[in-house]
Formats: C-alpha cells, structure tokens, sequence
C-alpha cells in the first residue's frame, strides 16, 4: 500500500515539456512582461491586467463616480468589492485552465528549490506569487484556493501573505503610482523594483523566523 501511494504521489507531479510550456505561459501572463513593450503593443492583448481592464474616468468625478458624491458605510464597500469580482474571475479561471496543463507541476518541480529553503513554501504556490505582482486581489484569491484546497497549510498561509501583503501589486504600483518620482530617480528605474522585490522576500523570511520561534507552539501540529 505504502509503494502504490508513493507510485501516486510521484505520478501526480510528474512534468513533461507541456507542463513547462504551460508554466512560461502562466509566468508572463501574470508577471506584466506584456505590458509595456515598446514596439510591440500588440502584446499586451496577453496580458492579465489588460484583460482585466479598468473603469473609464468621469468628466465631473466630484458629481458622477462610480459610488455617487459622498458614498459611505457597507453599501460603498460592497461596491467596491463587486468591482473586485470579474478580475478575481478572470485570474481563477485562467490558473483553471493553467493547471490542467500542467503549470503547477511545473512551478512545484521548478521553484520548491527556490522557495522551501527561503520560505518554507512548496513551488505551487509560486503562480500566486507571481499573480500578486499584479495584482492584490487575483494573488489572495489563487492563495485562499490553495488554502482551500489543502494544498498549502496555515503558517504557510501566513507566510505567503507576508510576501504579498508587503508591495502588493508591486509592478502595476510602482510604474503607476511611483511614475511620478522617476524623473527624480538617481539611480535606473528598475534598481528600486530590485530592492523593492527583494525585501519582499526578506519580509517573509522575518515572519517565518518569528513563526518558527514565538509562534512556534501555535503551528507545532502541522508538518
């Protein structure tokens, strides 16, 4: 019984070249790669945040947004969030059809050299990762169905969240928001999204620690 389990197991992540396709795939239609190349627009129609678009801007914002002047309390907030839900859809169904060819096997085999010794993650969660540099609500969506599906347990749950909750959506934000201070930059552009991604990980790997010692009781039932 023991060797048809193991038998199972290894068959279950087992990777041919399609699965490796898959996963290059799902790395650059996530990642933002698309986005904005030069010359090469045309692209960006492969892109998660172009098919997930945006909503158009008001004449007089002040008199005609989304919400109306003024809006508060639960009825905004649930707005708000029933904005969040054709992303959050279009993400979960993409990694649907990602998986079935064979991009978590892929990213398992790939990235758990990466990620176990850094993180204390496996790899599978490495297309979570990839998606909230996109965008928040896509990677915790992809990291709860992990959760859910018990793929992933609860400190490392805790851990993956660190990762993301630190620069969330770091690509879009930082070319959209941090756009501003480019001109001001001393150093290339792309040095501070270096540091920015870097201390991600750090980030993470201070929860882990902490975890690991002042929580260490808390997560002790889990292997």
């Amino acid at each position: 019984m023991a060797e048809e389990r193991n038998t199972a197991t290894g068959n279950q992540w087992k990777v041919g070249i399609g699965a490796y396709i898959a996963l290059l795939v799902a790395i650059l239609f996530f990642s933002g790669l698309f986005m904005k190349l030069d010359g090469m627009k045309w692209l960006s129609a492969f892109d998660f945040t172009t098919l997930g678009g945006t909503f158009g801007t008001m004449k007089e914002p002040a008199k005609s947004t989304f919400l109306g002047a003024g809006g508060v309390s639960a009825k905004a907030g649930f707005l708000f969030a029933l904005s969040l839900v054709p992303t959050v859809m279009l993400a979960l169904g993409f990694l649907e059809i990602f998986t079935h060819y064979g991009a978590i096997r892929a990213a398992h085999k790939l990235l758990t050299p990466l990620l176990k010794p850094l993180l204390g993650i496996p790899g599978l969660t490495g297309l979570a990762l990839i998606t909230d540099l996109q965008s928040t609500d896509a990677g915790a969506a992809l990291t709860k169905e992990l959760y859910d599906e018990n793929q992933i347990n609860k400190k490392e749950l805790v851990v993956m969240s660190a990762w993301q909750y630190s620069g969330a959506g770091l690509i879009n934000n930082y070319f959209a928001i941090g756009s501003a201070l480019f001109a001001f930059l001393t150093a290339p552009v792309i040095i501070p999204l270096l540091l920015m991604f870097a201390l991600k990980f750090v980030g993470a790997m201070i929860v882990r620690s902490v975890l690991n010692t002042v929580y260490k009781e808390d997560f002790s039932h889990e292997q």
